[in-house]
């Protein structure tokens, strides 16, 4: 009877299947951590340091929101449903690849070599009458995409989101395509 209460040597991880699953779990809370200092260090900028983002910068902080829950779920699932925590850490990747791709447009946009959305690039509308003036100074322009509000080594903060989300990506595509051996 106590012997039904022992756990078998079958009921435990192999070696192999311990060190995949902890392998995808500390690759899994790598990825969480740096996005967590990513957009942490871009919320410091912007509430401590005063720097007003434009949405092109908004839009490129989703990635790093989203990827943060789910890599934390892709870590404690890597040891319980490996096969789910590849499909988060895939679907991270996707996400990553999509951010770093706007992070170049963005960039790219800062530097000239294309032209960015009206909505943040083009010229604000012109108050033409008294109402119009007072709206304009309720509501204050956005932050315009296609200048740099702060460089650092020559690269704007588009370039490093471009550069951290990269690296993200193949990080996560790593973890997504792990196979484990020997169970």
């Amino acid at each position: 009877m106590g012997s039904s209460l022992r756990a078998t040597s079958s009921d435990r991880l192999s070696p192999t299947a311990e060190r995949f699953s902890a392998g995808i779990a500390t690759l899994s809370l790598g990825i969480a951590a740096l996005s967590a200092l990513s957009v942490g260090g871009a919320l410091a900028i912007e509430h401590i340091g005063g720097v007003r983002p434009c949405p092109l910068c908004l839009d490129q902080r989703i990635a790093y929101y989203a990827a943060i829950p789910a890599a934390l779920l892709a870590a404690w699932l890597a040891g319980r449903v490996p096969a789910a925590a590849r499909v988060l850490l895939a679907l991270i990747a996707i996400g990553f690849v999509a951010n770093t791709a706007l992070g170049v447009y963005h960039a790219g946009i800062e530097w000239g070599w294309w032209p960015g959305p009206d909505s943040c690039s083009g010229m604000a509308p012109i108050a033409t009458t008294p109402e119009a003036l007072r709206e304009s100074l309720r509501n204050p322009a956005v932050v315009r995409c296609d200048a740099a509000a702060l460089r650092v080594l020559g690269i704007s903060l588009a370039g490093y989101s471009a550069l951290v989300s990269a690296l993200l990506a193949v990080a996560a595509l790593t973890g997504a395509t792990q196979r484990q051996s020997g169970r």
